[in-house]
């Protein structure tokens, strides 16, 4: 009996709508950052790296330890700290976040378009009649 209940509480989590909306989102967005990477990687920076003299942002390092050769053959790996790595990576998320803002931004516009404002909501039943009286007293007080 515990298994149906907890069965049956998690189909009708997964199964609302905001759920299946992230689940969508975070799948969109991981295809999205795919193509904006790739967009960063083989579009935008060779050019940037032809301008600052052919570099490879993703090959620039730090060699903090040489790798360690004996007889020709690498016994211990170099120890590097990958900066150019992480510049890559940095450009590809301040793009990725302009266009996400910029989607976004359009996004609203539209919705800001669709929308038109609601109209003022009836007066109440009370409001009428406070609105009858008020005008009642100014007659009175007219032809006084």
């Amino acid at each position: 009996m515990g298994k149906t209940t907890f069965l049956q509480d998690f189909k009708s989590f997964a199964m609302k709508g905001n759920v299946v909306d992230m689940a969508v989102g975070v799948i969109i967005g991981g295809a999205f950052g795919k193509i904006v990477s790739s967009v960063v990687a083989d579009v935008i920076m060779p050019p940037i790296g032809l301008l600052v003299g052919g570099v490879n942002f993703t090959d620039l390092k730090w060699v903090l330890k040489p790798a360690v050769m004996r007889d020709g053959e690498e016994v211990a790996a170099a120890v590097t700290l990958n900066y150019g790595n992480f510049l890559q990576v940095t450009f590809d998320f301040l793009i990725i976040a302009f266009s996400v803002f910029l989607f976004v931004r359009l996004l609203s516009r539209l919705n800001r378009k669709k929308t038109k404002p609601a109209a003022p909501p009836a007066p109440s039943k009370e409001e009428v009649l406070l609105t009858e009286i008020r005008d009642l007293l100014r007659e009175v007080k007219d032809k006084k």
